[in-house]
């Protein structure tokens, strides 16, 4: 059985801890975008690292594709030009 978004945006939950998170998929293509204090001093691979490391072996067994877009809030503010 393919996981669905919301399934994908509780493992990434569960994980880290986040002040905004969407996910988008067909079940085995996903697109996150992930906002969390935790990626404060972060570069980008360890980012990404970190949205692995919540995910776990669900990326091998069950995730085909993540494309992960993770910005601490004061990042996503200035993204979002509020």
């Amino acid at each position: 059985m393919l996981p669905t978004p919301e399934q994908i945006k509780s493992y990434i939950e569960q994980g880290i801890s986040c002040t905004h998170l969407e996910v988008e998929g067909d079940g085995q293509h996903f697109f996150a975008t992930i906002v969390s204090p935790a990626f404060e001093g972060k570069r980008l691979i360890q980012r990404h690292q970190m949205v692995y490391g919540a995910m776990g072996d669900r990326m091998k067994a069950e995730v085909h594709a993540l494309s992960i877009k993770a910005f601490t809030p004061t990042e996503f503010l200035e993204k979002s030009g509020q």
